[in-house]
């Protein structure tokens, strides 16, 4: 971890590999400063990794990276403890954090952190961007949450990029709160909404026979990508909400 006189540099490091008897290895298991990654108990041949928030963060001007790399034949399951909470710093520049997903042609990765809460004052651009192979599997879950209890949101934007096989599949940006383009809380966005989310879900066997694309209620849709994809976009008034919701897709998947 670096500290500097416009925030903190950390950076943390996942690698799950095959360990030959049928589980799931972690020869890298690697975090600095307020990213530190532990492994919890998991069963058959997953590995679990829990990100845990050793300080708080992001703050305005602070640069965070997440890197996890799933070889051939592994299993990886990652969460985090609690949420995520954006806040303004002593500096009032641009807070990042870039996350960097690597699953190899036969491995699975679940990436189901809990919510990124947006408060008041911060200005936050996240990334995500995952590389698969072609018989690589992917559940991914995002969900933003704009404002604590009675607060105005923070300046929120997230990137989404998800390819397969070297082709991109889905590469979407979503900017939300002061400052953010005209129209981000409107009918065609978020409709006075104040919690959003993505659900990807990637299997190979989605090239030949892809999920139906249909509403999932009022404020919920489910769209197949162009490639072994499918894509759940969901608004909602609250973070639990939003997270019944895409947990009840993510059961109809499975």
């Amino acid at each position: 971890m670096t500290v500097t006189g416009v925030g903190v540099r950390a950076r943390a490091r996942i690698v799950a590999r095959a360990d030959g008897r049928g589980g799931t290895a972690l020869p890298v298991l690697d975090g600095e400063g307020p990213l530190a990654p532990r492994r919890t108990r998991a069963t058959g041949s997953w590995a679990k990794v829990v990100l845990v928030g050793a300080m708080s963060g992001p703050l305005g001007g602070d640069r965070f990276t997440l890197d996890a790399r799933v070889k051939e034949g592994a299993r990886l399951h990652v969460g985090s403890a609690a949420a995520t909470l954006a806040l303004p710093g002593q500096t009032k520049g641009e807070a990042r954090y870039d996350v960097r997903l690597d699953v190899a042609d036969g491995a699975e990765l679940r990436w189901l952190p809990e919510q990124l809460i947006s408060a008041d004052g911060s200005d936050l651009y996240v990334t995500t961007r995952a590389e698969l192979g072609a018989g690589a599997r992917l559940v991914l879950r995002e969900e933003q949450v704009l404002g604590r209890t009675g607060e105005q949101p923070g300046r929120l934007t997230s990137r989404l990029t998800v390819r397969v096989a070297g082709r991109t599949v889905l590469d979407q940006e979503l900017s939300c709160g002061p400052g953010a383009p005209g129209g981000w809380d409107g009918p065609a966005v978020l409709a006075g909404h104040r919690a959003v989310g993505q659900l990807v879900v990637v299997r190979p066997e989605f090239a030949a026979a892809p999920p139906p694309a249909r509403m999932l209620g009022e404020y919920a849709a489910l769209v197949p990508l162009a490639g072994p994809a499918a894509l759940v976009s969901a608004v909602a008034p609250d973070a639990l909400s939003l997270r019944r919701t895409l947990d009840d897709v993510l059961t109809g998947l499975d």
